[in-house]
């Protein structure tokens, strides 16, 4: 399920945008605003639902 906060890749080849990571900041309508971050830009795109995958997150476990 992709909410605000999960992280999702681009799976659209025939996009721009292909196979790259961000950060989901607004659902609604079928849509996805994602926040791309790299080195020295920010962008938020707009993406259909069915052209993105949510990516898992591994957490870390704390040591003793």
């Amino acid at each position: 399920m992709i909410l605000p906060g999960a992280t999702v890749r681009v799976k659209n080849p025939a996009d721009t945008y292909y196979r790259f990571e961000g950060l989901v900041q607004r659902v609604s309508d079928g849509k996805v605003a994602v926040l791309f971050e790299g080195g020295n830009w920010d962008k938020l795109i707009t993406f259909r639902l069915s052209e993105l995958e949510a990516l898992e997150t591994a957490s870390r476990k704390k040591g003793k």
